[in-house]
This record gives C-alpha cells, sequence and structure tokens, in this order.
C-alpha cells in the first residue's frame, strides 16, 4: 500500500456544480435508493424465511433492524476509513461487502446466519457506500447542493416502489434464496457508483508548500471538534428526537388501515401513495430551498418541514376511514420529502466541507440510538392500548418538539463569527512557515495577510471550497 493521507486534502479547489458533478450526484441517487429502500425491501421475503426455519415474524423483523442498524450505527467508522482511504476505495470496497452479503446469505441455514450475512455484513457494505456518496456530492456542488441533495434523496422513494414487487417477482419464481443471490448481484452496482467518484484535483503549489500539506496529513480521523459547534450540537439533538417518530407512521399506516377492515391489497396501496408523492416531494423541496432567499434560511425550512410532518401525524390520527388515511398518506408524504431532502443540506450548511466527514458519521451514530427505540416502543405503545391514535400521537408529538429545539436553538443560541483565534494560530504558521523557506518578510507578510483573508471568508460559504479527498491507494 502507497503513502495515504488523511481525507482533508488542500483547500482552494471550487464545487464545479456541475460536469462530472451529474455523475457523482447519479451515484448518489442510486446509493441512497440502496441504503434506504434495501431494509424495507427485503421483508417481502420474510413469510418464506417464517415457513423454512419455523420462526416468528419478530423473528425476521430483526433483519430489517440490524440493516438499519449498521446503516446508521457504523457511522463513526466510515467517517474514520474516509478520512484515511478516501471515499473512492471505501465505497468500492462497501459494495463488494453488501454484495458478498446476500450472496453468502442465499446458502445459510439458520436465522442467525442470515442475521450475520444480510444483517450485518451487508449493512456494513451499504453505510460504507452511503456516507462517501453524500461527502462526495458536498464537494461536488455548491450553489445547485440544495437542488442536488433533494434529487439524490429522490432515490429512496424510487428504488422502494421499483425493489419491493421486484422482489415479489423473485420469490414467486426463484426462492427466497435466488432472490437473494439475485439481488446480491444487483448490489454490485454500488462498486460502479463508487468507480464513479472521481476525486476533485487541487490546483498546482509551488515546491515550496510541500510542507504544510505534510502538516495536514496528521489531522485526527475522527474530529471530535464538532461538538465545539453550538449549531452542530443543536441540530444533532434535534435529528435524534425526530428520527424517535419519523418513521413509526409509514411501519404502522397498512395495519392501521386493516384493522378499520380493509383488504390487505387497498391497505399496502397506501404506501405506495406514499411513496409517490415522496418521490416528486424531494427535488421540488431541493429546488425551492437552492433559491436565493431560503437559502440562507434554510434551517428554518427544515424546522417548518418537521412541524409540518408532526402536524400531519397528530391530525392523521384522527382518521377513521380509508379516506381519512388516503389523506394523510399525501400530506405525510409530502412532509416527509421535504425532511429528507434537507436534512443533510442543512448538516452541510451548519458544519462546512471541511468538518462534514466527521460530522455525518457522529450524527447517524446518535440517530441510530433513536431508531432501535422509536418503532418498538411504539409497538408496545399500541399493545397495551390497542389503539393507533396514540401511536401517531406520540410520533406527531415527538416530531414536532424536535423541530422546536431547532429552530428555538438557532434563533437565540446561535450566533455566526468567525473563530479568530483558529485564524490566528494558521496565520502565524504559516507566516513560520514561509520564513524557513527564505523569503522576504514583505513576502511572508502579504501571504499571513491572504491566509487570514481566506479563513476569514471560509465560514460565510460554506460548501464552496472543496477538499480533495484521494491520494492512490
Amino acid at each position: 500500500m502507497g503513502a495515504v493521507v488523511a481525507d482533508d486534502g488542500p483547500s482552494g479547489v471550487k464545487a464545479p456544480d456541475g460536469g462530472w458533478g451529474w455523475a457523482v450526484l447519479f451515484g448518489c441517487f442510486i446509493i441512497t435508493g440502496f441504503s434506504y429502500a434495501f431494509p424495507k425491501a427485503v421483508s417481502v421475503f420474510f413469510k418464506e424465511l417464517i415457513r423454512e426455519f419455523g420462526i416468528g415474524y419478530s423473528d425476521t423483523a430483526w433483519i430489517s433492524s440490524i440493516l438499519l442498524a449498521m446503516l446508521y450505527g457504523t457511522g463513526p467508522l466510515c467517517s474514520v476509513c474516509v478520512n484515511r482511504f478516501g471515499c473512492r476505495p471505501v465505497m468500492l470496497v462497501g459494495g463488494l461487502f453488501a454484495s458478498m452479503g446476500m450472496v453468502i446469505a442465499s446458502f445459510c441455514t439458520s436465522i442467525v446466519q442470515i442475521y450475520l450475512t444480510a444483517g450485518v455484513i451487508t449493512g456494513l457494505g451499504l453505510a460504507l457506500n452511503f456516507q462517501p456518496s453524500l461527502i462526495m456530492l458536498n464537494r461536488y456542488f455548491d450553489k445547485r447542493r440544495p437542488l442536488a441533495n433533494g434529487l439524490s434523496a429522490a432515490g429512496s422513494p424510487v428504488f422502494l416502489c421499483a425493489l419491493s414487487p421486484l422482489g415479489q417477482i423473485l420469490q414467486h419464481e426463484y426462492g427466497w434464496r435466488g432472490g437473494f443471490l439475485i439481488l446480491g448481484g444487483m448490489l454490485l452496482n454500488c462498486c460502479v457508483c463508487g468507480a464513479l467518484m472521481r476525486p476533485l484535483e487541487p490546483p498546482k503549489k509551488p515546491e515550496g508548500t510541500k510542507e504544510p500539506a505534510e502538516k495536514k496529513a496528521k489531522k485526527k480521523l475522527l474530529d471530535f471538534s464538532v461538538f465545539k459547534d453550538g449549531g452542530f450540537v443543536i441540530y444533532t439533538l434535534a435529528a435524534s428526537i425526530m428520527v424517535l417518530g419519523l418513521f413509526v407512521p409509514p411501519v404502522f399506516v397498512v395495519s392501521y388501515a386493516k384493522d378499520l377492515g380493509y383488504q390487505d391489497t387497498k391497505a399496502a396501496f397506501l404506501l405506495t401513495i406514499l411513496g409517490f408523492i415522496d418521490i416528486f416531494a424531494r427535488p421540488i423541496c431541493g429546488m425551492v430551498a437552492g433559491l436565493k432567499w431560503v437559502r440562507p434560511r434554510c434551517v428554518y425550512l427544515f424546522s417548518f418541514a418537521m412541524i409540518f410532518n408532526g402536524f400531519t401525524d397528530l391530525m392523521g390520527s384522527m382518521s377513521v376511514d380509508y379516506a381519512g388515511l388516503v389523506v394523510f398518506c399525501i400530506f405525510f408524504g409530502i412532509s416527509y420529502g421535504m425532511v429528507g431532502a434537507l436534512q443533510f443540506e442543512v448538516l452541510m450548511a451548519i458544519v462546512g466541507t471541511q468538518k462534514f466527514s466527521s460530522a455525518i458519521g457522529l450524527v447517524l451514530l446518535a440517530e441510530a440510538m433513536a431508531v432501535l427505540i422509536g418503532p418498538p416502543s411504539a409497538g408496545k405503545l399500541l399493545d397495551a392500548t390497542g389503539r393507533y391514535m396514540f401511536v401517531f400521537i406520540i410520533a406527531g408529538i415527538e416530531v414536532t418538539t424536535s423541530a422546536l429545539v431547532l429552530a428555538l436553538g438557532n434563533f437565540f443560541c446561535i450566533k455566526k463569527k468567525p473563530e479568530e483565534p483558529h485564524t490566528k494560530e494558521e496565520a502565524a504558521e504559516r507566516e513560520e512557515l514561509n520564513k524557513c523557506e527564505d523569503k522576504s518578510p514583505e513576502d511572508a507578510k502579504v501571504d499571513s495577510i491572504e491566509v487570514e483573508q481566506f479563513l476569514k471568508d471560509e465560514p460565510e460559504k460554506n460548501g464552496e471550497v472543496v477538499t480533495n479527498p484521494e491520494t492512490c491507494v
């Protein structure tokens, strides 16, 4: 293995906002689709697994839970890998892991083996693809980043609408083993998407500037300094509360319709309605978030989306017939799509390009805990009360609370200002390096002023300065 540096290369590379960035966006669309839709699509095979191994539905449901837990809980591990090896190598390895897990699962003889293969290995592979793809999208887009985030997020509902019927066809034609094998082959497309993540090339520098690059190689692989940013702390807290209730209604809405006496096919059609609306809501919201007046206030648009989602849950708790549930799914699809399109855009805007690779890993870890608590606790509430109304009310209250935490915390607690001590330290370091290179005092002074001015301007244009993530591996 050749020399490898941390994934925080030299600054000064501006996001192209197009060109090869569209190929990166296409790869991110596919990765997002697989990452979010695959854990739900695998549930199509649960009935055959129950018959094959003589287990209960709760046992098979652990497969999806493990997939989601790996996707969220391995966030810091993914951040370390990306910062150590770069996005492209990590995604190529992740694609192999995702495919290998499903292929090996097709030969398993017990449910525990499927937990380890289709759950742990495939889940780890999807995680190693999902996070780096978002990091690369952040580096390739700046002015068009909200739209790019909205388009890539649309991969989730598109793939959900495609993978679920495909899984039913594969199960009918080839059984669960053949279906797992074919899906494993499909997941190799993650390697193709990883190959699309071409690193941005930094501007050529004089030979005298090699030393600062070597110093940056010593940077921490997981930057915990993001917790010093009040905006990041508030965002992480709000996102964790939001995830407690965000995924609950889609899980229970079909059972809600069945308990009201409607047929299985008619009840399942509710998710199709929700997904169809979601497909259009995400890119449209991305376009709105990119407007000149809206983008600086994107955090408040995100808060509105969460309040909209929570209010929809509260109204959905009053549904007493199929028409009411259809209306609920329409509005939930709109609000859910808005949340999906904005959640990572807001995080990018808060922490900036330099710290995003570490920030997203830590946020996903915090959300992983909430993901494991939310739906199971809602199920226990349903068992205790026997009424879906309370499940939807609790979910609505949790999402609305998260919106208030984010909006009020940002409004009252966050004051944007440059980090002066950090700026002076960087400027002093550059002056010292210039002296070592036998530069004249006048030249050193000019370089110092330029560096200080650049660093002061940088916080005001997050995402505009993009780092070069990779070296050869």
